[in-house]
């Protein structure tokens, strides 16, 4: 028995195809480690012409997806203590934490909007949460949905064949991940860095995390605010180590020199 269900509510569902075939997420389901179902809104509309939409009150450009269809289909595949979010450019911000939130769940009902988004009853009916997957706008909810799906998959247990894959991921410790390589050793003049080929695992680790807290702190200030913030209040052995390199780095920000080049 799969210890997480997704079940994608939507008006295009052939987009779905692909994902419930290939890829890490096409092998859980097939391992039965997490079970997806994709579902056709406009199955649950009624009337000869099966209409999901329709004029907003008010005026305004665009159509508005009708209640009777949508909440009929979240109705439908519901289960007890099930989480329905609909992806939403106004909801809560899709990041780490909320996908390792969602991961703990045992259902969720994701509902892919279109044209001019939902009639707000269906949030108010339902209990729906909203979710962003970012500060832009896009067709529908579709993509969206994919986003979530994947992220959320990949902290199923036994979905990585490598545990260790998730907690090494960008944000996962608060930091972007640092620089990876591969063979060869030279390309075009460009050297792997010598502490990677020393096969001391705990130098190895020491240069990792050194070049992540170099990478979030010149690309991600908002992640380094926060990094700074758990960081005063650490102890341990890594945190001093830590600090050392945080300081470098801001040592290097105040004398214009910019960080290390990863």
């Amino acid at each position: 028995m799969s210890g997480l269900r997704i079940d994608i509510l939507t008006l295009f569902p052939e987009l779905f195809e692909s994902m419930q075939t290939v890829s890490l997420l096409g092998q859980a389901l097939r391992d039965g480690r997490m079970e997806i179902g994709v579902h056709n809104i406009r199955d649950f509309a009624t009337g000869r012409h099966r209409v999901v939409d329709d004029t907003p009150y008010g005026g305004g450009d665009g159509m508005v997806l009708k209640c009777e269809p949508v909440v009929a289909a979240i109705e439908s595949v519901r289960r007890p203590g099930g989480r329905v979010l609909v992806l939403s450019p106004r909801g809560r911000r899709l990041d780490q934490a909320v996908v390792q939130e969602l991961s703990g769940e045992s259902q969720l009902v994701l509902v892919c909007g279109r044209y001019a988004g939902f009639d707000e009853r269906v949030l108010e009916h339902t209990g729906a949460e909203e979710l962003s997957i970012g500060d832009y706008v896009l067709s529908g909810g579709e993509a969206a949905a994919w986003v979530v799906s994947e992220a959320v998959s990949r902290l199923v247990p036994g979905v990585l064949g490598n545990p260790d894959s998730a907690r090494c991921d960008s944000f996962s410790g608060g930091l972007l991940e640092h620089p990876v390589y591969t063979r060869p050793p030279e390309f075009q003049g460009r050297q792997v860095p010598e502490e990677l080929m020393t096969g001391n695992h705990a130098e190895i680790a020491r240069f990792r995390r050194a070049q992540s807290i170099r990478i979030t702190a010149a690309r991600r200030p908002d992640l380094m605010a926060r990094f700074e913030a758990e960081l005063a209040e650490r102890r341990d052995a890594e945190a001093e180590r830590d600090r050392a390199v945080l300081s470098e780095v801001l040592d290097a920000k105040d004398r214009g020199d910019g960080t290390r080049s990863c």
